[in-house]
């Protein structure tokens, strides 16, 4: 008997792409979500407060690390040149600064930050702090 063989099968040749615009969208999705998230690249524990004004303004920030390092924005600057590198970033002289200190910091860093802003000439100065949470603690 004669073997009868199909010659008819075809390869696919295309390819779905419903997947992967799924993939993208879920990962645009969830970049959207994180990047607002991730202001500062620097890890600080502010002092926690009950009265917190929030601001959605884009301002100047210091900030002062568990290091003792001071960074403008997510530069580190040194405290001699803090106030010459701010008064440059500022669009108007009456715009705020904020200052973001880790809690762990000792007040005369502190101090020294805020003397070297003021000695510059900058006078409004916002201290950040976290509101703090009424949950009881757990045992």
């Amino acid at each position: 008997m004669a073997s009868i063989q199909k010659g008819t099968q075809s390869s696919l040749s295309e390819i779905n792409m419903v997947p992967f615009v799924d993939v993208v969208l879920v990962l645009l999705i969830i970049f959207m979500i994180t990047a607002p998230i991730l202001q500062s690249g620097i890890e600080l524990n502010v002092p926690k407060t009950h009265t917190v004004k929030e601001s959605p303004e884009q301002r100047v920030v210091v900030s002062v690390d568990k290091q003792q390092l001071i960074y403008i924005g997510n530069a580190p600057v040194n405290v001699h040149e803090l106030g010459d590198k701010v008064k440059a970033k500022l669009k108007d002289q009456q715009d705020a600064v904020f200052l973001r200190c880790d809690e762990t910091v000792p007040f005369g860093v502190f101090a020294s930050v805020v003397d070297a802003l003021r000695v510059s000439g900058i006078n409004n100065i916002s201290i950040v702090t976290e509101p703090i949470t009424d949950r009881p603690k757990t045992k």
